[in-house]
């Protein structure tokens, strides 16, 4: 009969506790930035409304509700990635040694920045290239009338894929640093990675061949940006080995 090691099981029941202490922090911060943006979700609906001159139209009392939700949910969401990226960095934090204390440190203010920066390329892609050859497609033969509900939720099906995969290098350099990935790898299946961008890109835009193509290319440089930070952590946990070996 094995008899089980009560160390160890108070250990890892130890380890969870921390775990979700730290997950109900994020939760906490969490609710509290959803409340703060729906206070202010007027101010930034209008944001997002400035930039064209047509009004939108409700057609039911629970667009309004879903819209201001959806939008102070995905600010708050942006609001505690730094949070949740922190406290899980504190969870890991006694299993890593200083050098690598710092490095992953510095992942968690990128992986906000790189959130930021897909949620704004993917609003000027829809503002300055999606949403004008939609509406060139009328050319004046139409009544043009928007909904709320419908426009943001494809202003959303643009954006967050971009947020989403703009964190595909600090993602790359993560998993390179922990010896998960390789360049070698990302580039020998750098074809398939290029269908599957291009397949997302043709999910968030419309039925056309031009868009798809130009929307993909920040992709692909994006996967080629990841491949090049993937071979920089490699060469230098490379080097380390070959310190530690030689030593």
């Amino acid at each position: 009969m094995v008899r089980k090691n009560p160390e160890k099981e108070m250990n890892f029941t130890a380890h969870l506790s921390e775990l979700r202490n730290r997950l109900v922090i994020s939760a906490v911060f969490f609710v509290a930035f959803f409340i703060i943006s729906f206070i202010y979700v007027d101010d930034i609906l209008k944001f997002f409304l400035n930039d064209f001159d047509f009004k939108l139209t409700l057609i039911g009392v629970g667009e309004i509700v879903w819209i201001s939700i959806t939008v102070a949910g995905i600010v708050a969401i942006a609001g505690t990635i730094p949070i949740l990226a922190f406290q899980l960095w504190m969870f890991i934090k006694p299993g890593l040694t200083p050098k690598e204390r710092r490095a992953s440190l510095a992942f968690i203010p990128a992986i906000f920045l790189l959130f930021l920066g897909g949620l704004v390329v993917g609003y000027f892609m829809f503002i300055k290239l999606i949403l004008p050859f939609l509406l060139s497609l009328n050319n004046g033969m139409f009544n043009e009338m928007f909904t709320a509900e419908k426009y943001f939720k494809f202003l959303f099906r643009v954006t967050l894929p971009f947020a989403i995969i703009f964190e595909i290098p600090i993602i790359a350099m993560f998993l390179t640093s922990l010896g998960i990935l390789t360049p070698r790898f990302m580039r020998k299946t750098r074809k398939y990675a290029y269908f599957v961008l291009v397949i997302i890109s043709t999910m968030v835009t419309p039925p056309d061949f031009f868009l798809p193509i130009v929307v993909s290319i920040p992709f692909f440089l994006l996967y080629e940006i990841s491949i090049l930070l993937s071979s920089s952590v490699y060469r230098k946990r490379e080097e380390k080995h070959r310190e530690f070996m030689e030593a």
